[in-house]
């Protein structure tokens, strides 16, 4: 079994492995230009109208605008575009129920303030973002540097030994900051600390310190925990500093799946139980025939380590760059095809209609405004990321989706009627605010079933707190009971929609002062990241004259043969992989 020792570890020996045995692939239907035009004639336009739907897309080859069709074939979603170059397809969604199903919670938010005044008519080109976007920023991404302790042989965005550096400054931090929190209506609260591997740069702690001084609710980074696993102090004094989340990458559960810190989360946890926090979010990257068998032990591992996990968030891959057809058909995977791995590996323990897509908190946040003040709209396109929450009762070794105990899209509904009495709130008297108040929650309990709630946990007073709250120290109460579990499928240039583009609500902070979708960032780098970084990047020989004392195969992490040895025998291994508990029945020992 691959261990990668001895060397920076990069995970092509791993994933070559990996891929030798082909499990499924996904056959992708023909379509011909007249087909496509006829069906695009009589396609939908309006956002969220019935299959066949008509959006845009970008050509993989010569990076033009080009029209694009998304349409039902054998119970799944494809989009197909007209390039210069021919007819391509992809898959889009892997269940056309699930779409449907995801599609009616769709909500529109229109932004009022943009940082460019670009038009938006050549939309993915012109981003800033432009007054063709329809949603705030939900997460801020700022990159910190590009600089990384790992050599991951598919990673387009570390520096290679004499590249230049790009490493933004203070003060372009905090610009970067300030101008998210200036959208309008809502500004960002939310950050996240990105690289390459952001715990490389030494004034780190600095950094958070700047966005909690900047006003940021919630700060997360982004990380491999490479260092953490053996600086327990830089834990401890980022939880000081005020880091609320690590959001971490981890793969699988092998150290073929997760060549990256399987060895290394052990002494992660250990450390970060230490200091009581923060807490992890594991972040594996979903791909078909290489890791998607163990979605259901990922969620298992996260359940034994609830006390210090709070959620995995699966992250179907992004086939960015030039991909040829069969491999698409190995390693695509989308929302839909991974959450019918995760109910057939949990054995129906949490199941496709357990998990909803992100715009349905969009209609719950006129809730939470009206209540608390509190403005907050996810209203990404339907089909870019679901979630759902799942309880551990402990006593009777379950788990327990919140969907199987609440009626979640009842309640919705209900708050969605009683919307125009609640946007009243503010100018009603206390008489009628505490009457208001006490029906709503009232009929709160006609929507919860206490037969099918986890025992031990009083799960109706943590979600009403939530709710009567909003604040953060309430959500995240209700966090460290339940274990959330989400899935993001960021796009590339085969399964590109302009419409989920203009509804992106995680974005990248740039120092030229622009804001740009993740979408387009990471697709489009030429245009976007690549670009711009290069503008304010160093060169090798200006990094190392301002840095005299810094030798790049210092940043590098080499995995000895001794300590993957000693971790091996180790008690705090088998605690960590070896003697847990097997929730799902998924003989995981």
């Amino acid at each position: 079994m691959a261990e990668s020792v001895g060397e920076v570890p990069s995970g092509e020996k791993e994933f070559a492995e990996s891929t030798r045995r082909i499990r499924d692939i996904i056959e992708f239907p023909e379509i011909n230009e007249e087909e496509f035009e006829r069906m695009l004639k009589s396609a939908s336009r309006a956002y969220g109208g019935p299959l066949p739907h008509r959006t845009y897309s970008i050509c993989p080859e010569t990076r033009r605008v080009v029209p694009a069709l998304i349409w039902e074939n054998d119970g799944k979603v494809w989009i197909t575009k007209r390039c210069p170059e021919g007819i391509i397809t992809d898959v889009y969604y892997e269940s056309v129920d699930q779409y449907y199903r995801f599609q009616k919670w769709k909500f529109d938010f229109k932004l009022m303030s943009t940082n460019v005044e670009n038009s938006g008519v050549n939309c993915p080109f012109d981003c800033g973002m432009c007054a063709r976007h329809f949603s705030h920023t939900n997460l801020i991404n700022i990159v910190l540097t590009n600089r990384c302790n790992l050599s991951c042989w598919y990673c387009f965005f570390y520096a290679k030994e004499g590249q230049p550096i790009y490493e933004p400054t203070l003060e372009q931090i905090r610009m970067m900051l300030r101008n998210a929190k200036r959208q309008h209506p809502v500004g960002a609260n939310a950050v996240q600390l990105t690289g390459g591997e952001p715990t490389l740069r030494e004034d780190l702690i600095e950094i958070i310190k700047i966005a909690k001084e900047e006003g940021y609710d919630h700060v997360q980074l982004n990380t491999d925990g490479i260092k953490l696993a053996f600086e327990p102090e830089l834990v401890r004094e980022m939880r000081q500093a005020g880091v609320n989340v690590l959001y971490m990458s981890y793969d699988g559960m092998t150290p073929q799946t997760n060549w990256k810190n399987h060895w290394e989360v052990p002494l992660i946890l250990e450390n970060v139980r230490k200091v009581g926090g923060p807490g992890i979010v594991l972040v594996p990257t979903t791909i078909r025939n290489v890791n998607d068998h163990e979605l259901g032990a990922i969620i298992n591992f996260g359940l034994n380590h609830i006390d210090i996990i709070r959620g995995v968030n699966f992250q179907p891959i992004s086939l960015v760059g030039r991909v040829p057809r069969k491999e698409r058909q190995r390693f695509r995977i989308t929302i839909p095809g991974a959450i019918a791995r995760i109910e057939e590996q949990t054995n129906g323990a949490i199941a496709m209609d357990d998990w909803y897509p992100i715009p349905i908190a969009g209609h719950i946040a006129r809730f939470f405004e009206a209540f608390t003040g509190s403005r907050y709209y996810m209203t990404s396109h339907y089909c870019c990321g679901a979630a759902t929450y799942v309880f551990l009762d402990r006593e009777n070794k379950r788990v327990v989706p919140i969907s199987r105990f609440l009626d979640v899209e009842g309640f919705v509904e209900y708050l969605e009627s009683k919307a125009e009495e609640i946007e009243q709130w503010e100018s009603m008297g206390r008489l009628q605010k505490l009457k208001l108040g006490a029906e709503i929650f009232m009929k709160f309990r006609s929507f919860y079933d206490d037969k099918y709630a986890p025992e031990g946990i009083k799960v109706l007073d943590l979600i009403k707190n939530a709710f009567m709250y909003g604040n953060y120290d309430a959500l995240g109460k209700f966090h460290t009971n339940a274990l959330f579990l989400g899935m993001m499928h960021f796009m590339d240039e085969y399964n590109y929609d302009v419409e989920r583009v203009e509804r992106c609500v995680i974005h990248y902070a740039m120092p030229d002062g622009r804001t740009v979708p993740f979408c387009t960032f990471n697709v489009i780098p030429e245009l976007y990241r690549d670009k711009v970084q290069a503008q304010f990047s160093y060169t090798w020989d200006e990094w190392k004259a301002m840095h005299p004392d810094w030798d790049y195969h210092r940043d590098k992490y080499i995995r000895t043969k001794e300590f993957v040895e000693r971790m091996k025998n180790s008690e705090l291994y088998r605690k960590t992989y070896i003697d847990i508990e097997d929730y799902f029945g998924l003989n995981t020992r």
